[in-house]
């Protein structure tokens, strides 16, 4: 079959099942819970973590805070240890280390770069203190777009590289491409799909296309290292769920931090 039209296939499949299970509170979480646990499988693939340990600890998390503490100390706390890896993260990906991660470092990630963004993602259909899944639907709409665009753009005009040495084909003028897009895109998302103000959601937009543009740089990084193309084969033509889920996992928390704070404000 057509490579094209397995991809395809694939990514339809893919938007098909997130969407739908998306729509209510139990299979979203399910749903995520899966992704969480063949994420984990795959990032412990890439540095090389015994998954006995990284499983237990993952579904363990996921079961305990997911489903039935909601707390916002917590979720601070949460936050703090996402933001504190984050900024490990970036410094990962812009410094001149070329071989794998200390053991430390690599249960680091595993904690603060993997599971408790799944965690935080998980709330942002709750953050208004009942589910609303346009949030998270309309989050993963502004990703589709910034990549698609980024791509599109980035293949008809792109000249000048991004980061060349993680990754070859991203340009300066793709970024900037997918990034207007998302932006545009947002407009239309929070009038006609979550009914929230204009410039909420044109700010996430740009959460999304600058952090989610890292996110997924970070891990290039991490399979560059690895010396592979792709996370896992369980998406045919698009890899594993951890290069689908790469730019929402590091976006996530702070679009999260971002409604904390207009909740607290309000």
């Amino acid at each position: 079959m057509n490579e094209t039209l397995i991809r395809s296939l694939s990514g339809a499949l893919y938007i098909v099942i997130l969407v739908s299970a998306t729509l209510f509170l139990n299979s979203f979480l399910a749903l995520f819970g899966i992704f969480l646990m063949l994420t984990v499988g795959e990032f412990c693939d890439l540095v090389k973590l015994p998954k006995r340990i990284a499983y237990p600890i993952a579904l363990l998390a996921f079961l305990t805070f997911s489903f039935f503490i909601q707390n916002p100390i917590v979720d601070l706390v949460f936050w703090s240890i996402t933001f504190v890896t984050a900024s490990k993260a970036m410094l990962f990906l812009f410094g001149t280390q070329t071989t794998e991660p200390s053991l430390f470092s690599k249960y680091l990630y595993l904690i603060g770069y993997i599971v408790l963004p799944f965690l935080l993602i998980t709330k942002l259909p709750l953050i208004e203190n009942e589910f609303n899944p346009s949030i998270i639907i309309g989050l993963f709409v502004l990703i589709w777009v910034n990549d698609t665009m980024a791509y599109v753009v980035g293949k008809s005009i792109g000249k000048r590289k991004l980061f060349e040495r993680i990754s070859p084909k991203k340009t300066i003028e793709g970024f900037i491409g997918g990034l207007v897009f998302a932006v545009i895109a947002s407009i239309f998302v929070a009038q006609y799909y979550t009914a929230q103000p204009i410039a909420l959601w044109m700010l996430i937009a740009l959460i999304v296309g600058t952090l989610g543009t890292i996110g997924d740089l970070i891990e290039s990084k991490f399979k560059r290292i690895a010396g592979v193309k792709d996370s896992g084969k369980i998406m045919p033509g698009h890899g594993g769920i951890l290069d689908r889920l790469d730019s929402i996992i590091f976006a996530g928390p702070f679009v999260f931090l971002l409604y904390q704070i207009l909740n607290y404000v309000s």
